[in-house]
């Protein structure tokens, strides 16, 4: 791989036993950040995004390559596979464990305590291992046995309520918001505690919990009804404390067209030559249109009708307030400043040759992150890593193939 100066988080090891979206994710993260993460799964099989597709990557014989799915969230990531219902298996999990600074692991509910690998016995192996359980409604509570999935939480935690037309059917995020959430927030628990580590040395346990994150990611909205004790409606792309606030129908297309304040909305008014819009009582401040939410939408409409969005968008530009495209992912990734962020990079591949990524969107000029390894192929580590952290020979690793432990 091309030599890349060494990330903020180089020499931190993560022993990952996760698959799917929100532990991969977080590790990915950590990864991208400079961790060693070694990804541990099954062999044979591997993680479950593996399969998900198409689409697939196509691999220089005409075979099926990678998913998709899997490349997204599994880059920086070394790949060991590893039979843990063997004896042995459980034996190199914890020689790794040794040498781990965090153990991430999504499996259900107390499985690892089972396994007898509870915090208390990961402290004697590891002495100030950060241990990151991630489920779906955490370590305790009625629910804590329950399987946690990404629909089922954005339903249960309130998504679904506020999201939709108002007069249609709730819907949830089209992407997997609630997994992609608690990774993020499994990252930042994550480097919270290796913070308090290098000050104390003491590990952490830390319990994620898919619908506590999607719980939190209500905010704002959570909030209005904390204090209003009035339960929130569906405003489609509408926003519940701000109007204008959503997308317009142009002449041609519709875009997204906001006036977050009065003085926005004052300048608005001041360039499409609608003075009035700015005194008329229904309209002057934004508790005015909020309660009058559908005639000032019907009257905007009206207006924007009368030229192309582009034109609109052009004009917002010149007076300073946001208007946007409302972009297809092929427009994204032909967005010009989405080109100048570098949020596309294409990386080599061993079995594609190349894929393209989404990078990282964390920007640390300092010390940027890097793709040091591609996401694998499935085990495609395991010699290296048994090899270089536990001594083992390659005699003593055929034989642990031979044997499915590896």
């Amino acid at each position: 791989m091309q030599t890349h100066k060494p990330g903020l988080l180089n020499g931190i090891r993560i022993i990952d036993l996760t698959r799917v979206l929100a532990g991969p994710y977080c590790t990915q993260m950590l990864g991208d950040l400079g961790a060693d993460v070694i990804k541990i799964e099954a062999p044979g099989r591997g993680d479950d995004t593996r399969h998900w597709g198409p689409p697939f990557t196509e691999a220089p014989d005409g075979e099926r390559g990678e998913a998709a799915y899997f490349l997204s969230a599994n880059r920086n990531k070394r790949s060991l596979t590893l039979n843990l219902k063997t004896d042995r298996g459980m034996d190199i999990l914890k020689g790794l464990i040794r040498q781990g600074d965090v153990l991430v692991e999504n499996f259900r509910t107390g499985t690892l305590a089972r396994w007898g690998l509870d915090y208390e016995t990961l402290q004697q192996i590891r002495p100030g291992l950060i241990y990151s359980a991630i489920t779906g409604y955490g370590n305790d509570g009625p629910y804590k046995d329950r399987a946690g999935y990404d629909f089922m939480v954005q339903a249960m935690g309130g998504f679904m309520s506020v999201t939709g037309p108002a007069d249609g059917e709730m819907n949830r995020a089209g992407i997997a918001i609630a997994d992609l959430a608690t990774g993020m927030f499994a990252s930042n628990a994550i480097l919270a505690a290796l913070f308090a580590r290098e000050r104390t040395g003491e590990g952490q346990y830390i319990d994620m919990a898919l619908l506590d994150s999607q719980v939190a990611l209500m905010s704002y909205v959570a909030s209005n009804y904390l204090v209003s004790g009035e339960l929130p409606g569906r405003f489609g792309n509408g926003h519940p404390n701000i109007v204008p606030y959503q997308e317009f129908q142009a002449r041609d297309q519709q875009f997204a067209f906001a006036c977050g304040n009065d003085n926005q909305w004052g300048k608005f008014c001041t360039a499409v030559s609608h003075p009035e819009w700015i005194t008329d009582e229904r309209f002057a401040t934004n508790t005015a249109r909020l309660a009058n939410r559908s005639t000032v939408v019907a009257m905007l409409n009206d207006l924007f009708t009368s030229r192309d969005a582009a034109d609109w968008m052009a004009l917002c530009d010149e007076v300073g307030i946001p208007s946007a495209p409302i972009n297809n992912m092929a427009q994204v990734f032909a967005n010009e400043q989405v080109q100048a962020r570098q949020t596309r990079i294409d990386v080599p591949h061993p079995t594609a040759g190349s894929v393209p990524l989404v990078n990282s969107p964390l920007k640390i000029p300092t010390t940027p992150t890097s793709v040091r390894y591609p996401p694998p192929t499935l085990g495609q580590h395991t010699a290296e890593i048994l090899q270089s952290l536990l001594g083992y020979n390659l005699g003593t690793i055929e034989t642990l193939k031979n044997e499915g432990v590896i």
